[in-house]
């Protein structure tokens, strides 16, 4: 049983086999981007030997003793089936006889935007627009539950683990956008022309996602992600086995803020029909038009909506507030401010519910004690 060291190859990004000698295979680690050393071992390739089951442990104890961070990124591939993603920043050495080491504030960044570029691919998965918003925010932050951070020696690299059952529609969506933005700077930087942002949406491009790289890039040299299946389950119907990293650089940044400024501009408002209930009422006198604030059951993937109603409208919703009734309303959620804004309401009318949910409504009444009395007051 060999023992872990260092292999000369540049090493790739999935764990993965090669044939050695007879009845072994040689396995290479994950290793972090840019290219630096990977774990090797012998490992029987088939489990019709005797012994198999013991070289298996031992490589598996080897793995566990080695400090590689490729051998600890095996053992997490090992233990949970995933695709993986990962960042690098190329930025200059924080101090002399600190090879190696990041400075804090960079690692942070690094962490901040890897975090902001999985939320863009998980708000495209929900639904493809220029600019999201506050919508779909909840699931897709919920989706990002699921996945696993590896070890990040020096605070430059970052990898994060996607089990293929829950994050493969995630993984996906981030390839096709990551290489369609590549595209479209391409495009802008060789033209002057935006058009290709335009179609970038449709692959999950959006403003979080130029967003994102930019947090990236900035205060860098350089920055790339890179994307790797889990062997076990294999390229996804139409991605490459292998895909390439995709790399930007300090200069693809002016092209990337005026594609965030253009989709957040361009971003049409919503006509939906809302049912929320009634947690804020506001206005300046005892009469007249009020703002009220919704927390959106139903008709919106927004949590909450802002909303100015006339007397009447007002009046209606000051009292569904007071007997714990929700409301629907009808109008236009607009893209300026995230869509958390509702204009044009109209058909404001109370809601039944069942009584555990009127319960529920009630008992956020009484933890709104100075919303009641507005409602009450008009102060």
């Amino acid at each position: 049983m060999a023992s872990p060291t260092p292999h000369a190859s540049t090493p790739r990004s999935s764990a993965s086999c090669s044939p050695a000698t007879a009845g072994s295979a040689v396995v290479e680690g994950p290793a972090a981007v840019p290219p630096g050393p990977s774990t090797s071992l012998l490992v029987p390739d088939t489990t019709a030997f005797p012994d198999s089951e013991d070289l298996l442990a031992e490589a598996l104890t080897a793995l566990a003793r080695s400090a590689a961070p490729s051998a600890r990124e095996v053992l997490i591939a090992l233990a949970v089936p995933s695709d993986e993603i990962r960042w690098w920043r190329e930025v200059p050495e924080p101090g002399t006889g600190t090879a190696g080491a990041a400075g804090w504030t960079g690692a942070e960044q690094l962490h901040g935007a890897a975090r902001q570029i999985l939320l863009a691919g998980a708000l495209a998965v929900r639904g493809r627009a220029g600019y999201h918003g506050a919508r779909h925010r909840r699931r897709a932050m919920a989706t990002l539950g699921s996945l696993l951070i590896g070890p990040a020696p020096g605070g430059r690299e970052l990898t994060a683990f996607l089990p293929v059952e829950a994050g493969r529609p995630l993984a996906v969506r981030l390839h096709h956008a990551l290489h369609a933005a590549r595209e479209a700077v391409d495009y802008q930087r060789a033209t002057g022309g935006m058009e290709a942002f335009d179609s970038a949406v449709e692959a999950g491009v959006s403003r979080e996602l130029t967003e994102a790289v930019i947090a990236l890039v900035r205060g860098s040299e350089g920055a790339g992600i890179a994307l790797d299946w889990a062997p076990a389950a294999g390229a996804p119907d139409g991605c490459p086995a292998r895909p390439e990293p995709v790399e930007f650089s300090p200069g693809d940044l002016p092209a990337l803020r005026r594609a965030g400024a253009r989709y957040l501009r361009d971003e049409p408002a919503v006509t939906v029909r809302i049912t929320g209930a009634v947690v804020r009422l506001r206005r300046s006198g005892p009469r007249g038009a009020g703002i009220v604030r919704l927390r959106v059951l139903a008709g919106a993937e927004v949590p909450h909506v802002r909303l100015e109603l006339d007397e009447e409208a007002y009046r209606i919703a000051g009292q569904a507030h007071l007997v714990g009734l929700p409301v629907r309303v009808e109008g236009r959620l607009e893209s300026r401010g995230g869509f958390r804004r509702l204009t044009r309401a109209s058909q404001v009318v109370p809601v039944q519910v069942d009584e555990e949910e009127r319960d529920r409504l009630m008992k956020s009444l009484q933890e709104n004690v100075d919303s009641f009395e507005e409602a009450c007051t008009g102060e």
